[in-house]
């Protein structure tokens, strides 16, 4: 468990102890305080004050009502500047390596090419399609996913890139076939802040795959995977 994940649980265990969170937060919560003994113990401190707060009467409190801090505005903003940006030079980084795995396929693309020019005496036709990235289109706004999938032999491992839906969110990732067969890919739960890449499998080779997708929450997102085309021995052959 990070540490950052670890902070998220304990800073929702007043809305657990109240009953205020939905139902995906409250089953992460849930899923936490099973392995985390301290959560546990605070959790136990909050619910005694829980059960006492219908039995407070605002009318026999006496003396003035307490006023916030007069900084309070300020350092609140100045905490959430500074999340905004740890997101966004984590979000740089997301992109430089999306950006660096496309120059990579790209250049293994093109030295396939190049060793088919070559006038070679032999030649065998390629085991596996080249590592494919997908960008999911027509998605609402601020919302953002993209996908890097490799063929392995034991099928496709799926780097997911998931940014702006609600943080808590379980995604669960599938591959589809052009039979229109789902094969599972696993799942991750978003969470807003942190390290929003996920590494998955399926077990459908990546060649035979024509889309992919994402339930998110109660919405659903795809893409179509493109087939790769490679140029061996002089002759075209495309994955099947």
């Amino acid at each position: 468990m990070r540490t950052e994940d670890h902070r998220d649980r304990k800073l929702a265990l007043g809305a657990y102890a109240l009953g205020d969170l939905p139902p995906d937060e409250r089953a992460a919560v849930a899923a936490h305080l099973e392995g985390c003994e301290e959560c546990r113990a605070e959790l136990r401190s909050l619910e005694g004050v829980a059960a006492l707060l219908p039995l407070a009467d605002p009318a026999r409190i006496e003396g003035p009502a307490a006023r916030p801090p007069a900084d309070l505005g300020a350092r609140i903003e100045a905490q959430i500047a500074a999340e905004s940006a740890r997101e966004g030079r984590q979000r740089r980084r997301r992109r430089f390596r999306l950006g660096v795995g496309g120059a990579v396929a790209a250049a293994a693309v093109a030295a396939v090419l190049a060793i088919a020019i070559l006038p070679l005496g032999g030649g065998g036709a390629g085991e596996s399609s080249p590592a494919q990235q997908v960008n999911f289109a027509s998605l609402p706004n601020g919302v953002s996913i993209n996908a890097t999938l490799e063929p392995h032999a034991f099928g496709t491992e799926i780097e997911m890139y998931v940014s702006g839906i609600r943080s808590g969110t379980l995604c669960r990732v599938f591959l589809r076939d052009a039979k229109g067969r789902t094969y599972s890919a696993g799942s991750f739960r978003y969470r807003w802040g942190a390290d929003s890449h996920a590494k998955l499998s399926s077990a459908l080779d990546l060649s035979q795959a024509a889309e992919i997708g994402v339930h998110a929450g109660s919405r659903t997102f795809t893409a179509p995977v493109g087939q790769a085309t490679a140029l061996v021995g002089g002759a075209d052959t495309a994955a099947t």
